[in-house]
């Protein structure tokens, strides 16, 4: 009867066993609890700070635990995050890629960890696109076209003429990180639009260097800019606000004054620059939307379920000029 009584104990404490298995198995394959490693390039201006607080404050009200890398401006640091990330064994993936290419091998280790790989804000060039599920951010291209469009506008409409008396308004370019989307897309998007225009013969680039998208290194450039060619220059084109702000500093020191001596277009569309604007010191932002968290979250989530997402989706985006900066200051939220 011990022996009977035993194997009844032994076999109910089996099924229980099994019971919990099953029902933590179902729960996992539910996603209860999601695990995304998100790599950021850095903190190099008020728009990548935005942009990382809304991967992180999504992360938080979507319930997803997030492991998160600072790459420091540094490809190694991004691609030993990624490796990182498969060790733990993360559920999803998702980066910010600070330049196109070089992605390849390890990205090819997440897919063969059965990782799926979400790419934000940037783009990059792989061999295999299935290296990756989606991509979800903004079109640099369009904002470069946008830019340019603005500015023919704006140059007729103000029937602006150059400083030095010459026949062609001379422009300057504070362009991003090399090799970044971001310098990529917009230069080559202001440039076409430019080589497309009717009023292509109006403009003339007569200087473009890496700011690399800080406010320190755009001032530096700006004076060397400055010193370089004095009067000859009409308009600022800084691919980024914070290199446009530093770039104020550099045009006021000169004794010039920003806005009216040199025009100034630049993109992302963060506080400061409308502030500019307000203060007749700047004169057009192409909006660059860091707001990308919750968009990031939701892609994953449905990734994670099975269900199939777009390739490609982008944040809508808006040009802003000093026409309606006051007017939208308040409704910013970077």
């Amino acid at each position: 009867m011990k022996k009977i009584i035993a194997l009844v104990i032994s076999m109910m404490m089996l099924l229980l066993a099994v019971g919990c298995g099953g029902g933590e198995e179902q729960s996992k394959k539910d996603g209860d609890k999601i695990t995304m490693g998100f790599s950021q390039i850095g903190a190099e201006s008020e728009w990548r700070t935005a942009n990382t607080e809304s991967v992180k404050q999504a992360a938080k009200d979507a319930g997803i635990e997030l492991q998160f890398s600072d790459a420091q401006q540094k490809q190694e640091n991004q691609i030993k995050a990624i490796r990182s990330f498969i060790a733990q064994g993360v559920d999803v993936i998702a980066f910010v890629p600070i330049v196109e290419t070089g992605w390849d091998t390890v990205l090819k280790e997440a897919k063969d960890a059965k990782i799926p790989v979400i790419i934000v804000d940037r783009d990059l060039k792989v061999e295999d696109d299935s290296l990756y599920v989606a991509k979800i951010g903004t079109n640099m291209l369009t904002e470069g076209q946008k830019g340019f469009e603005w500015l023919a506008k704006y140059a007729n409409e103000k029937q602006l003429k150059p400083r030095d008396g010459g026949d062609k308004l001379n422009i300057v370019v504070l362009e991003g990180t090399v090799g970044s989307t971001a310098a990529l897309g917009r230069t080559k998007g202001f440039n076409d639009a430019m080589a497309a225009s009717p009023d292509k013969d109006k403009f003339n680039i007569l200087a473009s260097q890496t700011g690399e998208f800080t406010r320190q290194k755009g001032q530096e450039v700006m004076e060397s800019f400055l010193k370089s060619y004095g009067n000859k220059i009409d308009i600022l084109v800084a691919q980024n606000d914070d290199m446009a702000l530093g770039a104020i500093q550099a045009i006021e020191a000169a004794g010039l004054k920003p806005g009216k001596d040199i025009t100034i277009l630049s993109f992302d569309g963060v506080k400061g620059i409308f502030q500019a604007m307000i203060e007749g010191k700047s004169n057009c932002t192409v909006e660059c939307n860091p707001l990308q968290g919750e968009l990031l979250m939701e892609t994953a989530k449905k990734i994670l379920k099975g269900e199939k997402v777009d390739k490609v989706v982008y944040v809508d985006e808006g040009v802003f000029d000093e026409a309606n900066a006051e007017a939208m200051l308040p409704t910013r939220k970077y």
